[in-house]
């Protein structure tokens, strides 16, 4: 009986070290990726860590890391979340989605500042949710109104250059739309793609040099080279409507956007559900922006003797 009896306080034992070093039930640990610095993905992730410290206080803990704009840097970073074991990962843009899902099948990812998840995913009629463990939110702004902003604010305009990343899923999937969008205006639309930034002036020059006005969709390369889109724009007088807020504030004239502080909150939301709720990933809907603004670049509209009415709002350039 002594025997028996040291035997069942040993698996006792066992157990409660077991239990002792595995993870408790109220507490996460929530891996962020965001893609590069930027204001709008910075906004994102505090909306995201606001939202999950909201509801979860001191129960949740993050581990944010920032690819600097690398995809090698996205892919080595994901890695290491799956190493660590992390309760969920949010990646934030494009390419943070795409490292993590290669990364792992298993740990749910949510994803924001994603324009369009079929394409960024390579999931074919995307009806919504992708059967993986990868959902989030979308920072796409209506593209129809978008067109037809070009439209109103230049009733002249004939030609419409579409200035975008050729490496950005998303981006093309909004070129494709625009191209439309603005055909069906009666508008010519064409395309103009750069590869990286290195021949980013020089492709943005030949846009300028052959259109009327540019339009350029939210694209995290362009974001990142706006100062030096502007700078070419500027020289040629041709004037340029952005895809979202932040761009329009390095090269645009004006926008329909969206508040990324908000898309990052409401994916912190969706993250509660996952690691709370206990809802399923591959089930969980994209989700999408509850508003949008027309906003306008004060300095450039002047700059091009532009007016605005009161259903357009300035942008806060000191943000």
């Amino acid at each position: 009986m002594k025997k028996v009896f040291a035997f069942l306080l040993l698996l006792s034992l066992c157990f409660s070290l077991v239990s002792c070093g595995g993870k408790k039930s109220d507490s996460f640990r929530v891996g962020v990726l965001q893609f590069a610095p930027h204001p709008a993905l910075d906004a994102a992730t505090e909306g995201f860590q606001d939202a999950l410290k909201d509801k979860l206080g001191d129960k949740v803990v993050f581990d944010v890391k920032n690819a600097s704009g690398e995809q090698a840097n996205c892919s080595t970073i994901a890695n290491g979340f799956v190493n660590d074991q992390v309760d969920l990962i949010m990646a934030n843009a494009t390419p943070a989605v795409n490292a993590c899902a290669n990364a792992t099948d298993k740990i749910p990812i949510l994803g924001t500042s994603v324009t369009e998840y079929g394409a960024a995913l390579g999931i074919d009629d995307f009806s919504g949710a992708s059967g993986r463990n990868v959902s989030g939110t979308s920072d796409l702004a209506p593209l129809d109104e978008q067109a037809k902003m070009v439209k109103d604010i230049f009733p002249q305009a004939k030609k419409v250059g579409i200035l975008f990343c050729s490496g950005e899923a998303n981006s093309k999937y909004q070129v494709k739309m625009v191209s439309q969008y603005l055909t069906d205006l009666g508008l010519t639309a064409v395309e103009f793609a750069f590869t990286d930034t290195n021949d980013i002036s020089a492709v943005t020059q030949a846009a300028c040099d052959e259109c009327d006005v540019l339009y350029i969709p939210t694209d995290n390369t362009a974001a990142n080279c706006a100062e030096t889109i502007n700078n070419v724009a500027l020289n040629s007088k041709t004037p340029i409507i952005c895809g979202e807020e932040n761009l329009c504030k390095g090269c645009g004239v004006a926008t329909l956007s969206i508040s990324y502080y908000d898309l990052g909150y409401q994916t912190g939301l969706m993250a509660y559900k996952v690691l709370v709720e206990g809802q399923d990933i591959k089930t969980l809907q994209v989700e999408y922006a509850p508003e949008t603004k027309h906003e306008f670049n004060q300095v450039l509209a002047e700059v091009y003797g532009l007016t605005f009415g009161s259903d357009y709002e300035a942008l806060n350039m000191d943000e």
